[in-house]
């Protein structure tokens, strides 16, 4: 029905051999170890609060480092500009968050350190290939964000959309 569009989607099999998937998914992992290597122990030796926010930056880590690989499943498959951007600034503040987490751990007295200059550096080199990755996108292939907040550069969000004019019949479609 679609064969035409067919190939400006990638695969699943495609999204995962990209460099910025394989990186997403190694601090995806990364992120649920941290995660899970917070141990009661290490809750219970801190004071109340700080053993209640250990959980919460672990928590946030993994839930950040989850939500990165998706995200870059979704911009792929979209192929649309203002998506991709779309996914790309939720990717950007996952990674940023769980660099935050990072050092919120480090504040509560969490000990393995290395696991956290671990991430840190898988975080590091992920932007640069983000970086990379953004800049592909084609921002000739776009729909008008009327939010104005991922146009391409000069479009603007209350410019003329020629496919505003075209008239849908839904009985004309479902014949």
């Amino acid at each position: 029905m679609f064969e035409d569009d067919d190939d400006d989607y990638k695969s699943h099999e495609e999204i995962e051999k990209m460099p910025i998937y394989k990186k997403a998914w190694e601090i995806m992992l990364l992120g649920r170890k941290i995660g899970s290597l917070v141990s009661k122990d290490d809750v219970e030796t801190a004071d109340e609060a700080e053993g209640e926010m250990l959980e919460n930056y672990a928590t946030y880590i993994i839930e950040n480092a989850l939500m990165i690989p998706a995200k870059i499943a979704g911009a792929e498959g979209a192929n649309i500009y203002d998506i991709r951007m779309e996914n790309a600034a939720i990717i950007r503040k996952s990674a940023r968050e769980i660099l935050t987490s990072c050092s919120g751990m480090q504040l509560c007295g969490y000990q393995d350190n290395d696991y956290i200059e671990l991430l840190r550096n898988e975080i590091e080199e992920f932007r640069v290939i983000f970086a990379e990755w953004v800049t592909s996108f084609d921002p000739n292939n776009y729909m008008i964000d009327r939010w104005g907040l991922f146009n391409p550069p000069g479009v603007n969000y209350n410019d003329y959309d020629p496919d505003d004019d075209m008239s849908f019949d839904p009985d004309d479609f479902f014949e």
